[in-house]
């Protein structure tokens, strides 16, 4: 890892913590709202992105980070849209590696659908990314275009190889759609396990207009679980990262398997983490309305102290828990904003 040329926050905070007496040490950052694929439960066919002119810059993206660094944040994570194909992100990755080295920071990592792997996958791992998580929710090349609308199943599986060639460890995080992939999800885990892999599942959430509602493509995890549970053996992990999977060991693959659940259970007692939006619009909670603009501190001044207060302010407004809700009576989405803006 080299140094890189933009400057860091320096100053030094107490450790966050929200009205409920939790420790913010998570941060996610989407760096963009594009992406490369048209995941139909993600975006619609025809997105309107955000003009590249209301984006932070890399170095203004890099200075807000480590202005959490400096306040206790111990994870960061780099989402999207599709973090790797914004221009130039590796210098930003690169840049924010020297926390790493200091310390300060104890992981980078990201979260990619695995288009651009096979080129960015060895210089993630020359700068400290250590783990990635990787978006696939079929191994059928045929179902797989038709979630994404276009995308080629065979240049995410060549990503995903050359991540694990470069040393990172690998994953896979898989959306369980209605009547699409719910039958596919035994021979998911097969193949993950089989590559030392972990999987997750995910339940659909409803972020953002997409052109349908979500009550068709939604599955609760309750009921994939009690499925899986007739062939598997599974045993609960009591593993608390603050996150909202809930794990299990799975006796005959001897793997891991996490279940995301924000519609079949509210994951939201442990949570240690906030969302910046690629605008610089801060998120405390990801079901939730709530925004709090850095952007307009951050370019006040030259220094941090106007944007540590900022973030201070959002942080003792951050709520107990999200509104997700997906019925016949709330079949519209929770929130406005779509999860690519947001940072998957």
């Amino acid at each position: 890892m080299t140094d890189a040329p933009f400057e860091s926050a320096s100053h030094t905070a107490r450790p966050m913590t929200d009205p409920f007496g939790r420790t913010i040490s998570y941060l996610r950052v989407s760096v963009t709202d594009r992406c490369d694929l048209r995941c139909f439960y993600c975006m619609s066919e025809d997105m309107t992105f955000l003009p590249k002119a209301d984006l932070l810059t890399l170095e203004e993206l890099d200075r807000l980070c480590s202005a959490f660094i400096a306040k206790g944040v111990r994870k960061l994570r780099l989402t999207g849209g599709e973090p790797l194909v914004r221009r130039n992100v590796m210098s930003l990755v690169r840049s924010l590696s020297r926390h790493l080295a200091t310390g300060a920071l104890r992981e980078l990592t990201m979260t990619t659908n695995g288009t651009q792997l096979a080129r960015f996958a060895a210089e993630l791992h020359d700068c400290g990314v250590r783990r990635i998580n990787v978006s696939l929710d079929t191994l059928d090349p045929v179902k797989f275009r038709s979630i994404t609308r276009w995308g080629e199943l065979e240049k995410v599986l060549a990503g995903i190889e050359a991540a694990r060639a470069a040393g990172l460890a690998v994953k896979i995080n898989a959306v369980a759609l209605k009547n699409l992939n719910e039958e596919e999800i035994p021979s998911l885990i097969a193949w993950a396990h089989g590559k030392g892999m972990d999987l997750t599942l995910i339940e659909v959430m409803p972020m953002g207009e997409i052109g349908e509602g979500r009550l068709d493509q939604y599955v609760p995890l309750s009921l994939v679980r009690a499925r899986l549970a007739k062939q598997f053996t599974f045993t609960d992990l009591d593993e608390s990262t603050g996150g909202p999977a809930r794990y299990v060991r799975i006796g005959e693959t001897g793997g891991k398997l996490g279940f995301i659940t924000p519609m079949t259970h509210n994951f939201c007692e442990l949570c240690n983490r906030v969302r910046i939006t690629c605008t610089g619009t801060l998120h405390t909670c990801l079901g939730h309305e709530d925004a709090a603009d850095l952007r307009k501190p951050l370019r006040a001044s030259s220094d941090d102290e106007l944007l540590s207060a900022a973030i201070d302010g959002a942080i003792g407004l951050k709520p107990k828990g999200h509104d997700f809700i997906i019925d016949r009576r709330h079949n519209r989405p929770s929130v406005s904003r779509h999860m690519s803006v947001t940072g998957g």
